[in-house]
């Protein structure tokens, strides 16, 4: 089998900011326990495997070091960039467990931009108990949280948990049992706690624990900002179409910034640079 492993720096300008990712290229995708052990080596929170090489549809699977992923937006921004760079600027069709997304790539002022269109995504208020139990393992109060953002459970590919808080204070002080949050979202299906201040009415600061990942925190979760964006429309506690961004990863000195584009109807564009890491290139699996 022909195959190359890329590493790339997803949402980011810099190889020391954004979300790090692995994009695995071959002729076909290698059997699940081969991917696992490959994520695990690989050590990012994700990495996205796809075949074939060629083409402008191809499949995908997304896994964390320690399991299969539904869906990964920062892998797919970095997948895109690395499609990009081999084959050309374009629309890529990528067919995930969830469904199909296409990724549009472009190169302007010398670096390249990859554009994701989400699944439809979906929305629901999150039960009381739920968030009670999320806040104690977080340490936050309730009188912390916005008001005008109630907490919900939001999807683009993925589940997510929304909590959004007052302060930018807040926000940044964050700390969790590991363990006990983990075995809660792996109950209740959550891939991230998509914790977030809205700072004004079209920019947001995120942070988002992964810990079903065994990632203590991701530093740009592009899944989550899907999910974010359709959990606002379809709230109705924006007017669409409407155009966020969302910065992530500054308290882990990993800066990100995430451009996210809400239609009136169907999938969230979320759209990000990607740079190469070091030893990124001709690695092979």
């Amino acid at each position: 089998m022909t195959a190359t492993l890329y590493r790339l720096a997803a949402f980011t300008h810099d190889p020391r900011g954004g979300n790090p990712a692995g994009v695995w290229l071959g002729d076909a995708l290698p059997d699940a326990a081969t991917m696992q052990r490959i994520a695990a080596e690989v050590g990012y929170s994700e990495t996205a495997f796809i075949a074939p090489l060629q083409g402008g549809r191809h499949t995908v699977r997304y896994y964390s070091p320690q399991a299969e992923v539904s869906f990964c937006g920062h892998a797919t921004v970095a997948a895109g960039v690395a499609l990009g760079e081999l084959s050309g600027a374009g629309t890529y069709e990528l067919e995930t467990a969830v469904g199909r997304v296409p990724v549009t790539v472009c190169q302007a002022d010398g670096e390249w931009r990859a554009s994701l269109v989400s699944v439809t995504p979906e929305q629901r208020a999150a039960p009381s108990a739920l968030v009670e139990e999320v806040l104690a393992l977080l340490d936050w109060q309730t009188a912390e949280l916005d008001p005008d953002l109630p907490p919900a459970r939001a999807y683009a590919g993925a589940w997510h948990l929304v909590l959004a808080v007052s302060s930018r204070g807040r926000l940044d002080r964050l700390d969790y049992d590991f363990e006990r949050l983990r075995a809660l979202m792996l109950r209740e299906n959550l891939t991230t706690l998509q914790l977030v201040w809205r700072e004004s009415a079209t920019r947001f600061h995120a942070r988002d624990p992964f810990p079903v990942g065994g990632v203590v925190e991701d530093p740009a979760t592009g899944a989550a900002a899907a999910a974010l964006g359709g959990y606002l429309r379809d709230a109705g506690l924006l007017e669409a179409p409407a155009r966020l961004t969302i910065r992530q990863g500054e308290a882990m000195g990993r800066p990100s910034l995430l451009e996210v584009d809400i239609p009136a109807t169907g999938g969230i564009v979320v759209t990000g640079t990607a740079v190469a890491l070091p030893a990124s290139r001709g690695e092979a699996s």
